[in-house]
This record gives C-alpha cells, structure tokens and sequence, in this order.
C-alpha cells in the first residue's frame, strides 16, 4: 500500500503549479460504474520537463495533454505520464470507474427500507483519484469546479452552492483552492432541510427513511453556537460560503470535513433512544469537523508527516467548543475518561510513533490515522496550552490561521507562530513531545509525621523502549473526606521535569485523604494512587468525588493499572461494582461499565469470568431497577444487563422484555435495546434462525439487516460461524459495515471451543485476503477478525511466523499490535489466577 511517494509530491510540487480544475461525474451509467471528465489547467515551472497524474479508473481511460492524446502505453493502473510539458498546461481525461462497496473512492448504497439509492465521494488521503485524474497531494491546491449528472429526482451537494441549469444536470459554484482530498458530492434521494446563520446557509441531509428521526432543531442549534465560537476564537469568518451536513450510510468514519459539505456516518441520526453522552458525542463531532474548516481546510498540511496539525487541533478545538458552547459540560470528562485510554494505549504499543510522524509515503500516512494523531495530539495541545498560557496559546492559532490562509503549512510554521504569541522557545518542548514516542507514569513519594508531609515528590518513568523523560505542568489536588463527599481541599500547579521532582510547597501540608496527581488533566500521562488514596477509593468513596474530571482522572488510574498487570482484574471489578450505586454522570457509568466488561472478557482469568459475568448482571439489574425511570443511568444499567444476562431467570426476564412483558417503568423498548437483546440470547443459543428473522421483518432498514447478520454470526452453531466466515474473508461482496457487524458477533467468551478451529484459519487466510482487497479493506478484517478472545501463547507463535515473512507493512502493523495486546492480556491473567 505505497500509493504516492513523499518525495514524488515534493517533486510534483516544486515543478507545478495547479490553476483549477473541472470535474464533471456521471452518474447516469448504471448500478455498477460511473464516469467522470476533468480538465485541469496547470503550469509548468520547468518547459519539456515530465511529471505524471494520479487516476485509477476501472476501464482504459482517455487522456488528453495540450491537444494531443496520450499513448495508451503512458497510462498505467494508478498514474499517466505526462511529458515534454509547456508553460501553460491543460489536461483531459474521460475514465469510468467502479462504485465502491468499501468507502473509497465513490460509495454507492441502495436502502433496503426503500430501494432508493445513495451515493457520497470520499477521498482522504488518497482516493480523489478514484473519481478523477487529479495531482492527488495536499500542497497542490486549486479552485474547484463541479458539474454532475444524476437522475432527476436526486438532490446533488458538493463544496459550493450549486443551480439546476436544467433537469438532471447540477453545476456548483467554483471554491477556493483546497486539496484534492477535501473535493465532496453528495449525491441520491436524500432528504434535506436549511437553515440561515447570518450570511451562512445551512444545511441537513440524510436518507428518506431516517428523515423522521433528523432532530434538526439540535443539530441546528449545535451548528450555530459551534459557528459563533469559533468565529469568536479564530477571529476570522467561516471562509467557505455554505454549510451542508450530509449524514451518509455505510461510511467508514465517524465524519469528514469536507469544506461546505461535512459527511457523518448516520448512525449519528437516532432512531432509539440515546443518553445525553451520546447526544453529546455528536456534539462534540460537530464542532471537530467545523474546526477542520480553520484547522485542515482553510489552512493545510503540506505532507502527511504533520497530519497531526490537521487531527490534533480538531481534536482538541472539538472538545473545548462542545464543552464551552455545545452545552456538552462533560466533554473533558468523556476525554480524559475514553479518549485518552485509546490513545494511551497506541502510545504504549510496538507501534507508536511520534506526533510528528515520518510518512515517506501515502500508505504509510495512512496508519497514521490513531490514537496518537487525534487523542495524544489533543492531549499534547492541553498540556502546550497550559504551559505558554490560554491567551498565547489563541493568539499564536489566529496568527498562523491568517498567515496561512488557502495555503500549506508544516509543524515549523506552527511553531514560530506560537513562540512569537508567547515569547518562549518551543524547540525543546517540540522535541521532548512531538519528535519522540511513548506515555509516562507520574507516581507520588513521600512521608509524613504526625499527619503532615516532610517530603514529598513526583516520580516520572518511562518504558525501556521509548525511555523520553519529559517537562511537564500538572495540577495536584488535595482531596479530603467532608460528610459524605471527597472534597478538594487545595490544588497547586507545578512544573515536573526528569526522574524525580521535589515539590517544596506541600511540605508541612496535612496528608489528604485521597492525593490526585495531574488533576485538571493537564498533561499526557498515566498516573498512580499512594496507598492512602488507593485505600480511601476502596472504601467507596471514589463516586463521592464531587466533580466529574477528578473521578474520571481516578477512574482511568485505576484502568491503567489493570491493564499493567499491576492490580488484578477482580480487584478492578469490586472497585467498579461497588462504585457503580453513587456515580451520577452518563458518561462515567457509561465508560465504567464498558471497561468492566472487557475486563471480565478480555484480562481476567477464564476461571473467573462466569461468577463476575453474573456479579456484573445482577449489580446492573438492580441498579436499573433503582434508576428513575426514563433516566439515562435506567437505560445504561439495562444495556449492560441484557448484553450480560445467563442465568436462566435473567434470560427469561429480558426475553420478557420483547413482548412487553414485565419492562420497567419508562425503559423504551425500541430496535437498538432490541437487536442488543436478541444477539446476547444468539450468543447463549437461547434464540435461533426463527427469531431473527422475525425481528428482521420488523426492522427492515439497513441497521436491521446490519444487526440481524451480526445475530445470525454469534449463533452457537458450526453452521452459523461457517457462514460468517464465508461472508467476510471467502467473498468479497458485502459492504465495509456489514462484514464489520458479522465479525463483530463472530467471537465470544462462550464459544472459544466452537471457534478454535477459525484460529488456524485466520492466519491461513491472511495471504488471501490481503492479494483480493483493498489495503484499507484488508486492514479492516485483520483487525476485527483477528482473535482476541484467545488469548494463548500459541496465538502469539502464529502471529510471529506471518511476520517473518514478507507482508504488506500494514498488515504487519496490525499484527503486531494484536500481539501485544495478547501479550497484555496473557500477563493480567497471570496476575488474576486464582490462588
């Protein structure tokens, strides 16, 4: 998966200069293809020198340079070679291509609730050329213009506001210069509502089925108050005219900032009920994608090395917008708590990487798109923004914003623009946090008499493998018990470098009952309880915390530590089920009972998994039942109730449930709650083919039939894990999303000794699967279908001899980190066998 050489794009750079391209795509050739005509005119710096363009077209395509058509033997599968240029050039080209099943390139989907047809563009990082010949790099900007024939009766989008000059044919005004990768139609029967925010037009779009679940009101509102704040913050209007959201079916990620069109994947459209932690995760999306606008768009990368610029900053803008002006207060909490864990595991695989990441190529960039890039990056942003201070910080952003706007930058124009707003020299701090890889621990040292420190200090280590000790700025909070609540008694900030640091101001300081290094979250690190705290947490007073963040800080400690091996996993399992009756927030209990869960799957002892399993059920029976009805904390504990039942009178109870039999109080019984329901009785072979395909006729929509096949693959029955496998890894016919919901319903706990065999299978098909599919694609199945659950050291010999031989390096990355993370597993089991 090489794609497009870093030095090919500097090359192409220094020798071009792009004036603007015409795109016309037809989508009036049928199911199976499209068409598409672009001109693009460009300069040529160097007369008679040769370059070449990026086009991966179907069938043979004909290309036209100055006139004159190139030879057939110039054009290969993913480029055309242009040569003996002039100063001024044009180039035309007419190729047909496949739609995509996959999400790259063009994605076509026909809604079974309907049969009405969708289609969206997705080109990141390096896809534009599947739709179009095209200088397919981020630093060759030009102006866009967009023509599309469709059916008439779809609704077409792009980057700019577009007109009807006549039936079937729709013509976009042309945009700034933007990057290949950011150029979007969205194309079908798509339902669509605007709204006005001053001068920007906005809009919403979505499938006709899913228009009545469209809560525009909301999405609107998030829409201008994320406007207002970050034209308060950048000090620089929206620069692209328009504002369409497009939510899209079977898309790959979460959204994508495409200027003037920003897709999300439609999950993000509601059809059941949801918590407001998830409502506040969409608001949180929301403003990520409109901070690409500044952040991506408006001002952009030159290479993939620094894509960080682009994921980072968006990250972090995302989340202090839906917390400031999304009314999302929590959204620091929901990072530190989920978030952050993401990312400080990739920080401490094989595979990390610095922020600034070397990227000699497209495929490479392309594994670049991680916990470090967005959830690090964000993190590394928080704890810069606290060191040069939130003033400078903003300050140094406009700067480089206005600088650089409609161009290219990299991590050095950043940089000056920061140092200039803040006086300091950031090239230290660069190096220690953005050039270098891996987490710190931060733990507490000290000792007290008579109740009071007479010394204390913070240590820092690192991993023998990325050994980088680091600066840091951290917050330490006090925290004392004050009736029933742990309350902060005082919070000093400090500044922490190298292995020890003394910290003089709490000397003489009353030892607290619970001592919180890095409160606030400021910096990038895990860190560690003193027995003291650990031993005030134990005791149940960790939910007492009166604010989020510190028990998310808490929380997440205590998940670090499992995951070390340092606290066994059913130590881990009675903190959290004794913690759970007074933790208040969603998005805490959310978290906490996700984490729970695959703690007792994944790191714990198999001997022990049935006893918690059921300990985790009956604590959340109970607590639901003591919820308020139609709370958020009912619908959690009753999620994590069905997704755990076993014991025959919890099976009978929530099969119960679907025939509205003995629901409590104000629980919505609605499709998401039931497809959940119906694939835990599939995986205890409580339910059968029958009831699926009841449950089916009542849900025909494509996250029916998405929920149904992830059913049917959790059945209990060599039939049905035969089918699953022939459906994902024999064929190559279903879309991205349904073979994602089959692999995901493939392994359980319950059924490692149904499964065994696919574990040989898996790494004998790995060859196949990675010479028939795309790199994107192939990845997608290596890494969902690889099997976790069994975690022995016979899985780790047969990763080890894929990887001694010759592979794509992307599949190499993925094996890898499966491995660790097997080897992870093996380690917190060891520390949880019973005695």
């Amino acid at each position: 998966m090489t794609g497009l050489l870093r030095t090919e794009a500097a090359e192409r750079s220094r020798l071009l200069a792009v004036q603007g391209y015409e795109i016309e795509l037809d989508f009036t050739q049928g199911p199976e293809r499209f068409r598409s005509t672009s001109r693009i005119a460009f300069e040529c710096r160097e007369p008679g020198a040769s370059t070449f363009v990026d086009l991966t077209a179907d069938r043979a395509p004909t290309l036209t340079l100055n006139g004159h058509d190139l030879d057939p033997n110039a054009i290969g599968t993913r480029r055309a070679t242009l040569t003996g240029l002039e100063r001024e050039n044009e180039l035309v080209a007419i190729a047909e291509f496949k739609y995509s099943k996959v999400g790259e390139g063009i994605h076509r989907f026909v809604d079974p609730a309907d049969d009405a047809v969708y289609t969206y563009t997705e080109f990141g990082l390096f896809d534009a050329n599947r739709a179009f010949a095209c200088f397919d790099q981020p630093d060759l900007k030009a102006p866009m213009r967009i023509r599309v024939r469709a059916p008439e009766s779809w609704t077409v989008i792009s980057n700019g506001s577009g007109t009807q000059p006549e039936p079937g044919t729709w013509e976009f005004v042309e945009t700034p210069p933007i990057s290949t990768y950011l150029v979007v139609v969205v194309a079908g029967s798509y339902g669509t509502v605007h709204a006005d925010h001053g001068p920007i037009r906005m809009g919403l779009q979505a499938r006709r089925s899913l228009m009545p679940h469209l809560d525009q009101a909301e999405l609107f509102e998030h829409t201008r108050n994320a406007f207002d704040y970050l034209h308060r913050f950048f000090d620089l209007a929206y620069p692209f005219g328009k504002y369409d959201q497009a939510f899209v079916p079977e898309f790959n990620m979460g959204a994508m900032e495409n200027p003037g069109c920003v897709k999300f994947a439609d999950e993000f459209v509601f059809r059941s009920r949801v918590t407001d932690a998830q409502r506040a995760t969409r608001a949180e999306v929301i403003a990520h994608e409109m901070a690409h606008m500044w952040f991506g768009d408006l001002v952009t990368l030159r290479w993939w090395d620094d894509l960080w610029l682009n994921e980072s900053f968006a990250e972090f803008m995302g989340i202090l917008t839906a917390a400031e002006a999304l009314g999302a207060s929590h959204a620091w909490t929901d990072f530190c708590a989920k978030t952050k864990a993401w990312g400080y595991r990739q920080d401490e695989l094989p595979s990390t990487h610095p922020l600034a990441a070397d990227a000699p190529d497209t495929g490479a960039a392309f594994l670049n798109f991680d916990g470090i890039s967005y959830a690090k990056g964000a993190g590394v942003l928080k704890q810069l923004a606290a060191w040069v201070g939130m003033d400078q910080f903003t300050q140094g952003l406009r700067a480089y914003v206005r600088e650089h706007a409609y161009g290219n930058t990299t991590l050095a124009d950043l940089l000056a623009a920061l140092e200039r707003a803040s006086g300091r020299d950031l090239k230290a701090w660069s190096s220690e946090w953005l050039e270098t890889a891996g987490v710190n621990t931060l733990r507490p040292e000290s000792a007290a008499e008579d109740g009071a420190y007479t010394a204390f200090a913070v240590v820092q280590t690192a991993s023998a493998e990325q050994p980088t000790l680091r600066a840091h700025r951290i917050a330490i909070g006090l925290y004392d018990k004050s009736g029933d609540r742990l309350v902060r008694r005082e919070r000093i900030e400090v500044d922490i470098a190298g292995a020890k640091t003394t910290i003089p101001a709490l000397l003489g300081a009353t030892v607290p009952d619970l001592l919180l290094l890095n409160d606030d979250d400021l910096t990038w690190a895990k860190i560690r309880l003193d027995e003291r705290s650990l031993a005030t947490v134990r005791d149940g007073w960790l939910s007492r915390i009166e604010e989020s963040l510190p028990r998310a800080l808490v929380w997440s400690s205590a998940w670090d530590t499992v995951r070390d091996a340092e606290l066994p996993v059913g130590d881990y399992v009675d903190l959290a089920l004794n913690s759970l009756p007074d933790e208040r927030e969603i998005v805490m209990a959310q978290d906490v009972l996700t984490k729970v869960r695959r703690a007792i799957d994944a790191l714990g002892h198999p001997d022990q998994r049935d006893s918690r399993l059921a300990a985790l059920a009956a604590t959340c029976r109970q607590l639901a039942g003591a919820a308020a009805p139609a709370s958020d904390l009912q619908l959690a504990y009753a999620r994590s109730y069905a997704s755990a039942v076993a014991d025959p009178d919890d099976v009978a109870r929530v099969t119960g449930w679907l025939t509205a039999r003995d629901v409590p109080d104000g629980l919505a019984i609605d499709p998401e709650l039931r497809w959940l329901i119906l694939r835990r009785l599939a995986v205890i072979g409580a339910i059968g083919e029958v009831e699926i395909s009841e449950e089916l006729e009542r849900d025909r929509t494509s996250t029916g039939s998405e929920s149904a096949a992830g059913a049917r693959a959790a059945l209990p029955t060599p039939e049905a894990k035969a089918w699953a496998w022939d459906a994902t890894v024999t064929t190559d016919e279903l879309s991205s999303t349904m073979v994602e919901a089959i692999v995901a319903g493939f392994w359980h706990p319950e059924q490692l000794d149904l499964a065994a065999p696919y574990v040989a299978r898996y790494f004998d098909a790995l060859p196949a699967i990675w010479r028939k599919r795309s790199a994107e694609s192939a990845s997608r199945i290596t890494t969902s279908l690889f099997p976790r659950l069994s975690v022995s050291a016979e899985t780790i010999d047969r990763v080890g001899d894929v990887l001694a031989g010759e592979i794509d390096p992307t599949l190499r990355r993925a094996l890898i980190e499966a491995c660790a993370d097997t080897e992870r597993a093996l380690r917190a089991r060891e520390l949880d066998a019973p005695a």
